[in-house]
């Protein structure tokens, strides 16, 4: 069994067990979290997508750590301005471990 959830604007397809890595999320470390909105559940051989969002279907989850993104490297340059900047970022994550996935009140857990 897996689901489609959407978190900070992006889509995941989580299992229970299945440890990600999402936007940073408010909640401390340690907390458990659910996401509201999944998108399509699939259960063996029954899918089951939302318009937008699958009704009564919640994933519960775990923060594991608040760790940040690999560094990202953006470099701008101007030709014959002598011109050059080399700046790098890295993006706040969030890492959590899906413990189950409820289904009108039916939990499928690892």
């Amino acid at each position: 069994m897996y689901a489609v959830v959407e978190a900070g604007g992006k889509q995941h397809r989580v299992t229970p067990g299945q440890v990600i890595e999402v936007d940073r999320l408010p909640q401390a470390k340690g907390s458990e979290i659910t996401f509201g909105r999944v998108l399509m559940v699939v259960d063996g051989e029954q899918v089951t997508t939302g318009t937008p969002v699958v009704a009564g279907v919640r994933v519960a989850a775990t923060v594991l750590a608040h760790p940040r993104g690999r560094k990202v490297i953006v470099g701008k340059f101007r030709s014959k301005k002598r011109y050059r900047r080399r700046v790098g970022h890295r993006q706040p994550l969030s890492r959590v471990r899906v413990d189950r996935i409820d289904v009108e009140g039916a939990s499928r857990g690892a």
